[in-house]
């Protein structure tokens, strides 16, 4: 049992470090509309395992929980590469240099990439609990 937490602890740890987010957050409103709410998944072209799996849950998730929003589209789901033109163009307005998973609405940034990279994989319940937690106080 405590080697598998172990083992547990050190792949979470370099997810984390090989993922990293380093954000400097700046303004958001020239991406998006002030009302709406965009979850962006930043990446890389290269993506391991759990990097993937972030971004199908994040994306299951927006599409689960707010189908409704989803349709009308105040709230979106976006992948984008940051070695691409467009990811790289929205990651600058943005302030993303590398992985992230970013809610924004207007100026409001939520940058939730450390809990994706925590839960999504091992426990995807509590991912989906966090990011409604986050994304039902925006919504009006």
């Amino acid at each position: 049992m405590r080697k598998l937490f172990l083992i547990s602890l050190a792949l979470i740890s370099f997810a984390s470090i090989s993922c990293n987010a380093q954000t400097d957050l700046k303004s958001a409103s020239a991406v998006t509309n002030n009302n709406d709410i965009e979850v962006y998944y930043f990446h890389m072209t290269m993506r391991c395992v759990t990097c993937k799996t972030v971004e199908a849950e994040a994306r299951k998730n927006v599409e689960m929980l707010y189908s409704e929003q989803v349709k009308s589209g105040r709230i979106s789901f976006t992948a984008l590469n940051l070695e691409e033109a467009t990811g790289k163009s929205i990651g600058e307005k943005l302030g993303i240099n590398s992985q992230t998973l970013l809610i924004v609405k207007g100026d409001q940034k939520i940058n939730i990439t450390n809990e994706g990279f925590l839960y999504a994989v091992s426990q995807p319940q509590k991912f989906t609990e966090i990011m409604k937690s986050k994304i039902d106080p925006l919504i009006q």
